[in-house]
């Protein structure tokens, strides 16, 4: 019988923006140090009596100005134009991060995802190449982030030594025994996580995946239970502060998500959702969506307009009630759920996106599923991962994703488009070219929609530190005149 879900005292939300803080004061101290320093500018020299002139007849040297470069004032405003532009650039000394009056040094905050893009290593097949040989290709694509859906030991193994961020996940099928028996929770971190860890670089576990608004509510109720029994495993093996612990939720735990200002959560969830917001919010956990515009372009394409979910340009909508712009659906699924999570009392907790993608083949019921879409959708969608952006209604917080799926499976179950999400075919071929590389040539048909992709994290960071420096500019000419 499941466990019955613990109470987990209600906290404030928790903000996990981990950005380096920038040290204003101690270069505003800097900056009052030098100009005590440097000595004022001397007096203007007045014209020479003269006998100087005289002097000068005879080889004698008169007393001239120096050169304004030389002067006190010039030293004074090279100081105020270099402290202005190292005020710039991010301090990198230990941040400090308050999750629930508990002071955390940044080198304690478990950082499972670098950058802003991943992938899903999905197995439902009969036909993919080996692990070992999966890695090789993850490292060609340069794709460091791997979510897989289980802890199968080949993958772990072949996993080791990589320097690749690996989730793996406890399926569904474990929670209420896991919920009912704490043991259980230990027996499977025993199994799965220790004899791999760290060499295996395992940064994150997902308890289950889409229970909550489902037709099993004996599964919803085993979530909790599973989630806090699993932690206390991982407390006792002093990996909780290493290891993150998540569950990834379908956009059927909303009651509502257009436009993105309405979305709430269902009320009938919220006895479930409760006490896990209270526990990731303790954590310091994000909140993990399925976000597919593809399926929700599929089950209403005569009013959704398909240049809306591809990302490619249009109108947009805008929110009645903020005002915000959305010029793609993706953006507004994510503050969809930004949204949500502030209505139920958690505004600091980060969404990160678990699954998205787009099918590349489909039925004839399936509007939209053909590679061109495809193509089009992944394309766009690395493009616009790789600069780093935010959501209009959190442009401060990077969006990261999990992209859905790293090959295609030819045994799911279900319509033809679950079988054909993969970026890659089982032979290490490209299917959806967005220009990553493969492990043999491919016939994929060119990536003639492709969006240029050269260069764009570099502009990216160009752009922040221009965005950054241009203040200090500013602050710069108003003192120096």
């Amino acid at each position: 019988m499941p466990r019955a879900p613990r109470n987990v005292p209600r906290t404030p939300p928790a903000c996990s923006n981990a950005r380096a803080p920038r040290c204003h004061h101690a270069f505003l101290l800097l900056l009052r140090l030098l100009l005590r320093v440097v000595p004022p500018p001397p007096p203007p020299l007045l014209p020479a009596p003269r006998r100087n002139s005289l002097r000068q007849r005879h080889g004698e040297t008169a007393v001239m100005a120096p050169p304004r470069w030389k002067s006190g004032d010039g030293h004074r405003r090279l100081l105020l134009l270099l402290c202005c532009c190292l005020l710039a650039f991010p301090c990198h000394a230990q941040q400090q991060v308050t999750r629930n009056n508990v002071t955390r040094r940044s080198d304690q905050v478990i950082h499972s995802f670098v950058g802003t893009y991943g992938i899903n290593y999905g197995r439902i097949a009969d036909n993919l190449p080996a692990p070992e040989v999966v890695v090789r290709l993850l490292k060609l694509a340069r794709i460091r982030n791997v979510k897989i859906y289980d802890a199968d030991p080949k993958v772990l193994a072949a996993f080791r030594g990589t320097g690749l961020n690996l989730v793996v996940a406890i399926p569904n099928e474990f929670l209420k025994d896991m919920a009912a028996n704490p043991s259980k929770a230990m027996d499977w971190l025993n199994e799965n996580v220790q004899p791999y860890y760290p060499s295996t670089r395992i940064v994150g576990i997902t308890v289950g995946n889409e229970v909550l608004g489902g037709q099993d509510t004996g599964l919803a109720e085993a979530l909790v239970g599973a989630v806090l029994n699993v932690h206390d495993a991982l407390r006792m093996l002093r990996l909780d502060a290493k290891i993150e612990l998540s569950t990834p939720h379908s956009e059927a735990v909303f009651a509502n998500s257009y436009p993105p200002s309405s979305c709430v959560f269902r009320p009938d969830l919220m006895v479930y959702l409760r006490p896990l917001l209270d526990f990731f919010s303790k954590t310091g956990a994000p909140f993990y969506v399925n976000a597919y515009p593809f399926l929700a372009y599929m089950s209403d394409p005569s009013h959704i307009d398909i240049n809306y979910a591809l990302f490619k340009p249009n109108a947009g909508i805008v929110d009645p009630k903020t005002g915000l712009h959305y010029d793609n659906m993706f953006d507004a699924q994510l503050d969809a759920a930004y949204f949500a999570l502030e209505a139920a009392g958690y505004a600091g907790m980060e969404v990160r996106v678990a699954e998205t993608g787009w099918a590349s083949a489909g039925d004839a019921t399936e509007a939209g599923a053909n590679m061109e879409n495809a193509i089009t959708y992944n394309s766009r969608l690395r493009k616009r991962l790789f600069l780093r952006k935010g959501t209009p209604y959190r442009p401060e917080r990077a969006a990261k994703a999990y992209i859905f799926a790293l090959f295609n499976e030819n045994l799911k179950p279900g319509p033809t488009s679950e079988r054909h999400y993969g970026l890659y075919k089982p032979d290490g071929s490209v299917s959806i070219n967005i220009g990553l590389k493969g492990l043999v040539p491919s016939s994929a048909p060119p990536p003639s929609t492709l969006v240029p992709f050269m260069g764009v994290r570099a502009w990216g960071r160009i752009v922040q530190y221009s965005a950054a420096l241009l203040p200090c500019t500013l602050i710069f000419l108003a003192l120096a005149t």
